[in-house]
Parts: structure tokens; C-alpha cells; sequence
């Protein structure tokens, strides 16, 4: 995909390989809007405008090079959909959703993000992340571990967390920054059982967590849409965890890649 950097701004030349309704919209971020021009994204202290164009779009932000991290951008994905293309089952959600990309979100934030996510809808999610950094940000950056380490069980309570309040409190008391950036020289199913041993990271959240925030696309976070989808194509099968495995022995190393297209397809066709 073509796209040039200059000063505060991205030009990508292609509507086919990145559109921002599919990847903001596919269930990997919570931090952004979408407003009358276009979409907003937030990572960390880092905000992005992203602006349709008639050539493909314009990304308007604070750190061009960090937003052509962020969103992928030397990734060619075009190669990605044509490996995945000899899948039957991929073909239409990669039709639908051919302009999704797996974003390279900050690694904490995920975290935090994906345990308050748990049986949660979207909106509410939202609120909650946005109430956290309005108390510690005045509503500009996610919150860092040190800010948040200060709030209560009982505040988290007050800002909509219901159960997740006391799980989101002890994990954070488990977490190191430092440490969490030395977690991406541990092979995926070690970090895998590493997260799951956090309070409030169960086998889905953990592979969202892999996924989203450490890269790992040899990952299949299973849901209630990717079960449905498993039952539909495949056969009737309720246990995630082997629907899990069976799904990463077809798909492999494009596992995270295949999962993001059928989740978005499955999601929004339902």
C-alpha cells in the first residue's frame, strides 16, 4: 500500500487496504470517535484525525511516525488477503472488511482495556475508559500504571467497572511496566498462561491481549461471534478452547489476521 510521511500528517494512497470504519470498528480499540469528517483515535498520550480523501485518506495527528506504527502501515496486507483468500470461508469477510488492520496498540492500555471489556458492550466500555482519563488526564491521555494504582476498589465501583472493579485492582497490583515490555521475548503460549494468571484476564481477554497488544497472530480469541461462526461453517461445538485450537491448526501463523475478518463480518451481518 502506498502512503508518504510528512510533518504531523500520513497520505495513503488506498481505499482497498486501509479504511477506518473496518479497522477501528472491528472490535481491537475503544479509544476513538467518530465524528462529522471522519474518525478521532486515541493511544496513549497520541491523538489522530483520519480524514477521507479522494484518493484514499489523510491521517492528521501529533507523531506521524508513531501513528505509521500504530496502524501497521509497512505491513503488507494485500499479500495477508490473498494468502487468506484460499480459505472459502474468508472470502466474503474479507470482501466486507477487506480495509481492516491490526493496529500496534500500547501494551498496558490493551490490558486495562480488554479486562474492563469483559462481558461488556462497546458504549459502556467507552465510558468507563473515558471517565479513568478524565480523573487522571483531564480526558487527554490513557491513564499510566502509577495513576491508576492510586484509585480504590471503591472507586472503580463509582466509574461502572460492577465486578470487574476488584479484579481491575488486583492486577494492576501485579503488573510492572518494565517488566511487561520484557513479556514480548515469551513465546505465545507461555505469555498466554502468564496473562491468565493475572485477576481479571480469562482465556478470550488473554488472547485479545496477545493479539492487540503484544502482535502475536498466532492467536484466535474466541467469542460468542466466532462460536456461532465455528457452528455455522464447521460443527456444532460449544467448548472455546477447542474451537480455539482447531481454529489456529487451519489458519496457523494468519490465525489473528483470519480472526479479525470473521469477527467483523460475523459481528455486523449477525
Amino acid at each position: 500500500m502506498e502512503y508518504k510521511l510528512f510533518k504531523n500528517k500520513i497520505e495513503i494512497y488506498s481505499k482497498e487496504d486501509f479504511n477506518p470504519q473496518h479497522i477501528l470498528e472491528c472490535g481491537q480499540i475503544f479509544c476513538y470517535e467518530k465524528t462529522e469528517k471522519g474518525y478521532q483515535v486515541f493511544s496513549k498520550d497520541k491523538q489522530a484525525t483520519i480524514v477521507e480523501t479522494q484518493e484514499g485518506y489523510e491521517i492528521l495527528c501529533d507523531d506521524e511516525k508513531y501513528f505509521e506504527i500504530f496502524f501497521d502501515l509497512q505491513t503488507d496486507y494485500s499479500k495477508i488477503k490473498q494468502e487468506l483468500l484460499k480459505f472459502d470461508i474468508l472470502k466474503n469477510p474479507i470482501e466486507f472488511g477487506s480495509g481492516i488492520r491490526i493496529l500496534k496498540n500500547d501494551i498496558f492500555e490493551i490490558i486495562v482495556s480488554f479486562i474492563i471489556s469483559a462481558n461488556n458492550n462497546i458504549k459502556r466500555i467507552q465510558k468507563i475508559i473515558n471517565s479513568l482519563k478524565e480523573k487522571c488526564n483531564q480526558g487527554r491521555a490513557f491513564p499510566s500504571l502509577s495513576q491508576l494504582l492510586k484509585f480504590t476498589v471503591d472507586d472503580f465501583y463509582k466509574i461502572g467497572l460492577g465486578y470487574r472493579a476488584p479484579q481491575l485492582y488486583k492486577c494492576l497490583r501485579q503488573l510492572d511496566e518494565n517488566e511487561i515490555l520484557a513479556w514480548q521475548q515469551i513465546p505465545t503460549e507461555q505469555l498466554r498462561r502468564k496473562l491468565i494468571s493475572l485477576s481479571g484476564v480469562g482465556p478470550k481477554v488473554a488472547d485479545c491481549i496477545l493479539l492487540f497488544g503484544f502482535g502475536r497472530k498466532d492467536v484466535f480469541p474466541v467469542d460468542t461471534w466466532i462460536n456461532k461462526m465455528y457452528n455455522m461453517y464447521y460443527s456444532p461445538l460449544n467448548k472455546r478452547e477447542i474451537i480455539r485450537n482447531n481454529l489456529i491448526n487451519i489458519f496457523g501463523n494468519l490465525s489473528g489476521y483470519a480472526q479479525q475478518y470473521l469477527f467483523y463480518y460475523q459481528r455486523s451481518s449477525k
